[in-house]
């Protein structure tokens, strides 16, 4: 429900000359509900007008906007509208070439240049002043589909470019100013200027834009990255990108399907040590693969984990769909600190990799854990019980497509009852009945957090042509699901989370619901539990 005070900031942004009228008799105090409901109803001349007289030194999206979802995306939180996003970012733009042309010329408006040298103050709108120095883009936009967007919604990959060619067209500009200054005469003092920060998606397409702009830090616009995705780059492109970057404030890079290997990993990762503040370090599909490494495997893994140890603050690690059979203890052992989130999935992992991870300072200090993809019969099981009974502080947990069937489930359980903070639960793509999926529930009623699992659908709910049902219901034709059948069962699934008093957590099969958390969406968490 919307407050009174947003509500009529609705209402004032409804006519643009009245509003624009009434700004330099606002108090500073309402512009950011402002900013929020130009937002909402998608003014964008509102937003330039409110940015280029902002009254304060940040203007962060995250924090002005929130979760706030679009009226036309109630189910999902919406990418950021594109006109309103390129609204903000023209105005910033606007605001620097102006002030540099204002501090070429001198002062004109009477002591409006003597504040630019302590932040950046331009005059516009009739007299108000900007005083806009940082303007933080971060989580803006979700990290787990950079690439994705809808017919009106920003893509992360396509506010990166748009980042990166805001920044040259200022430093184009502020070349052209230096050139206009009379030579011979004093020039003015380099202003400190606007600092974007913000998260980038960056690919072979716009690697190059993406570098050109953080080379050309020394101007009024800068760009600074706290999370870096890349995709499809090569080991030598990567190493280029990364060594444009301020070395303050990364705390992510993501490098998947860059198809790296072993020596890529060797060549890249050791570039990462400069980011004293890397918290999160993402390499899925990377290609390696011990198998093709018999040679050189032992010396290039001995190098990689060398230099992960050197990742102090590191507390998130993905190496995801890489073959590390018989590697994990050489690849963390050089961690000094516990990892908090560890995702492992379809990495051909062996008893002795589980069982070095239970034994490990990693276990009770895993919050997330992923193992999707392993086929946890008889020999892997019991290390994954040992696992769990010593990961005290999970609170995300994926098995998907781990051919676990109800009895392989049932012994598990124990295990898992002992996560008593686990909040969410993947076991899409199992070979589940809803005999077992009823015993799933059950059994887990004494997690108290558990507020969304992830099932499959039950094999008894599928048409089978022959007697015997495979030994996995994943990729099995939608046509061969007894639709029927499955709203039976879930509704009946709903019915007993109601008896048991759990009508507030979410039992669904549908993946879209299960949302990637990383390490610092779970730090985000409510320590109560709620609806998804």
């Amino acid at each position: 429900m919307h407050s009174l005070v947003l509500l009529c900031a609705r209402r004032l942004l409804g006519h643009r000359p009245d509003a624009r009228r009434a700004l330099p008799f606002l108090p500073s105090e309402l512009y950011p509900v402002l900013f929020h409901a130009a937002f909402l109803d998608g003014r964008a001349l509102a937003l330039q007008d409110l940015v280029t007289s902002w009254p304060f030194p940040v203007l962060s999206f995250r924090c002005l906007l929130g979760r706030c979802r679009h009226p036309r995306h109630r189910a999902h939180r919406a990418p950021p509208d594109k006109l309103c996003v390129q609204a903000v970012l023209a105005a910033v733009v606007a605001t620097v070439r102006r002030a540099l042309e204002e501090a070429q010329q001198g002062p004109r408006y009477g002591g409006a240049l003597g504040l630019w040298f302590h932040g950046v103050v331009v005059v516009v709108n009739g007299g108000l002043q900007c005083h806009l120095r940082v303007l933080d883009m971060t989580g803006l936009q979700d990290h787990d589909s950079p690439s994705d967007r809808g017919p009106e919604g920003l893509s992360l990959w396509s506010g990166t470019v748009a980042l990166a060619k805001a920044c040259l067209e200022v430093a184009k500009h502020q070349r052209e100013v230096q050139k206009r200054h009379p030579s011979g005469s004093s020039s003015p003092p380099h202003p400190m200027g606007v600092e974007i920060r913000a998260d980038l998606f960056v690919n072979s397409t716009s690697c190059g834009v993406l570098r050109d702009a953080l080379l050309a830090g020394g101007t009024a616009l800068r760009l600074r990255c706290r999370d870096l995705h890349t995709e499809e780059l090569s080991a030598s492109g990567i190493v280029a990108l990364l060594e444009c970057l301020d070395a303050g404030g990364v705390r992510r890079v993501e490098l998947r399907f860059n198809n790296l290997g072993l020596a890529g990993l060797c060549t890249v990762v050791p570039r990462l040590s400069r980011f004293q503040d890397l918290l999160s370090l993402k390499l899925p599909y990377s290609n390696v693969d011990v198998r093709h490494h018999a040679a050189g495997a032992d010396a290039g893994f001995r190098r990689l984990s060398t230099h992960l140890g050197k990742l102090r603050a590191l507390r998130e690690l993905n190496l995801g769909s890489s073959r590390l059979s018989g590697k994990l203890r050489q690849l963390l052992r050089n961690l000094e600190a516990p990892l908090e989130s560890l995702e492992l999935a379809f990495c051909y992992l062996l008893p002795g990799d589980l069982t070095f991870l239970s034994q490990s300072i990693h276990a009770p200090a895993l919050k997330k854990l992923d193992l999707s993809g392993h086929p946890f019969t008889e020999s892997l099981l019991q290390p994954l019980c040992s696992l769990l009974e010593n990961s005290s502080s999970l609170l995300h947990l994926d098995l998907m497509e781990c051919q676990l069937t109800d009895s392989r489930l049932e012994a598990l359980l124990p295990s898992l009852c002992r996560c008593s903070l686990l909040r969410c639960l993947g076991l899409f793509g199992n070979p589940l009945s809803t005999t077992g999926l009823k015993t799933l529930l059950q059994r887990t009623s004494v997690l108290q957090d558990l507020c969304l699992v992830v099932y499959p659908y039950p094999v008894d709910c599928y048409r089978w042509d022959t007697p015997q049902p495979p030994v996995a219901s994943i990729g099995m034709p939608e046509d061969a699901l007894d639709e029927e059948r499955f709203t039976a069962v879930s509704a009946e699934l709903c019915r007993m989370l109601a008896s048991a008093g759990r009508d507030n957590a979410t039992w669904t099969a549908n993946l879209c619901r299960h949302g990637t958390l990383d390490y610092f969406t779970l730090a985000e968490l409510q320590p109560t539990p709620q609806r998804w």
